[in-house]
């Protein structure tokens, strides 16, 4: 399993003082990307295609759950519409708009996001690679 998985991260957490809300934002956040719910544990739940990727938990010290400037995670979305119906369900429930959805080309001509807030405050993104487009720098 593990030797045969391209990525080069096992999981991310964030925290949160209110999991289940937490969890509940994410449910239907990360559904029109293809991620679930696949595991959860008092204080904890975690999210993923077939893995437990993304973790929402209570921090560990049991203090206030703390963002970093300059840290975001991003969401790979299967196309342009999962981009806008993970940014939709966020607005819906009460994220923050962090950069509607759109292409930005200074990332790239072929790459298209959404960025917003959670509930506790984290920057998410939810992003698609155009591969119909130009790659930038990749000689494509």
């Amino acid at each position: 399993m593990a030797g045969d998985n391209p990525s080069i991260l096992s999981h991310v957490s964030v925290g949160s003082n209110d999991v289940e809300r937490a969890a509940a934002f994410y449910d239907k956040v990360l559904a029109p990307l293809g991620c679930r719910r696949v595991m959860a544990f008092p204080g904890a739940a975690a999210f993923g295609k077939a893995f437990p990727e993304f973790w929402v938990q209570e921090p560990l010290d049991g203090g206030k759950p703390e963002t970093a400037n300059g840290l975001h995670i991003a969401f790979i979305a299967p196309d342009k519409a999962a981009v806008d119906a993970f940014y939709a369900a966020a607005m819906e429930l009460g994220a923050t708009d962090d950069g509607k959805p759109g292409p930005r080309p200074h990332y790239g001509e072929a790459y298209y996001a959404a960025f917003v807030r959670d509930l506790d405050g984290h920057k998410i993104e939810a992003m698609w690679w155009d591969e119909t487009k130009e790659a930038l720098g990749h000689g494509g």
